[in-house]
């Protein structure tokens, strides 16, 4: 596995004083990245990857928020416990963590996985939820149920690893020592131009994903998903502002979604990009997530 910068390394090298830090919340260590000023901005992301995701939106969001970059319950740096993957579970440590940096109510930016914990935390937590973005995805819903694995003609791809990530044992037999084939396999396909996620990226998301531990806890996130729709089925409209930030093939989607949850919605899409926006087209990201989030 090639050797890769530590957080602390990684924190510093971008602009706006960012540091890594721990905190012991809601049971566990959670491993964030703080830097600049103003009110506070959580940003969580999502599977195959950690914080570093967000490496470039942050510090020009760092000149307006006190950006806060989690890796997730199970994530990166972050503990990796038996239990605590769906994502009500997950809101609850970033509320922990909130509560922790002195905040009552908080922004929240998430991406995939991120996505989902963020509109947990809306959902269950709406008094400390100010404004909400989510990144190309929304939530775990009945729907999810009719995802298919097998390609019909002509159709590029299939969310494989929804299934993949059901399986308990062999993909840390599969992928520990090998994570990078995991990495090229997931991201190439979901990106418009595969170059926006540098050897250097990949890099680190694979040393990330490397161990059983971490293999196992990252398919922790998907296995709980049945969990998380039968909650979703019990929540009440969502009450803070959400803005779903949409690849080109996700917007009808979080349009549906979204207007039928939500009582102020807006969706937008990220012009020539794939699944991972913030790394793709992050002058765009910052653009809407800076609006929004000024309101």
């Amino acid at each position: 596995m090639t050797s890769v910068p530590s957080d602390a390394e990684l924190a510093q090298s971008l602009e706006g004083g960012f540091e890594s830090r721990h905190a012991e919340v809601n049971g566990l260590d959670l491993h964030y990245v703080i830097g600049g000023q103003g009110r506070p901005l959580f940003l969580l992301g999502g599977w195959p990857q950690t914080w570093w995701q967000f490496h470039k939106i942050m510090p020009e969001l760092a000149r307006r928020h006190q950006v806060i970059a989690v890796d997730l319950r199970g994530m990166g740096s972050s503990a990796k416990p038996e239990s605590g993957y769906d994502k009500r579970t997950m809101a609850t440590d970033i509320l922990a963590l909130a509560r922790f940096l002195g905040h009552d109510q908080v922004d929240i930016a998430g991406h995939d996985i991120g996505a989902t914990v963020a509109y947990s935390f809306a959902a269950n937590h709406p008094e400390a939820a100010r404004r909400i973005a989510l990144l190309d995805v929304q939530h775990p819903g009945e729907h999810w149920y009719q995802f298919s694995v097998l390609p019909r003609p002509g159709q590029k791809l299939v969310p494989w690893w929804f299934a993949f990530n059901q399986l308990r044992g062999l993909p840390e037999q599969l992928i520990s020592g090998r994570s990078r084939f995991l990495i090229d396999a997931v991201h190439n396909p979901l990106l418009a131009d595969p170059a926006s996620i540098s050897d250097f990226d990949r890099a680190i998301y694979a040393h990330a994903y490397s161990t059983p531990e971490a293999i196992r806890a990252g398919n922790g996130w998907y296995q709980a998903f049945g969990q998380d729709i039968e909650d979703e089925r019990g929540y009440a409209p969502l009450t803070p502002p959400i803005l779903a930030l949409t690849s080109e093939w996700g917007f009808d989607a979080a349009r549906t979604f979204l207007f039928r949850r939500a009582l102020d919605a807006e969706v937008v899409t990220i012009e020539d990009s794939g699944h991972y926006l913030a790394e793709e087209q992050p002058g765009q990201v910052v653009r809407h997530l800076t609006t929004f989030f000024g309101k």
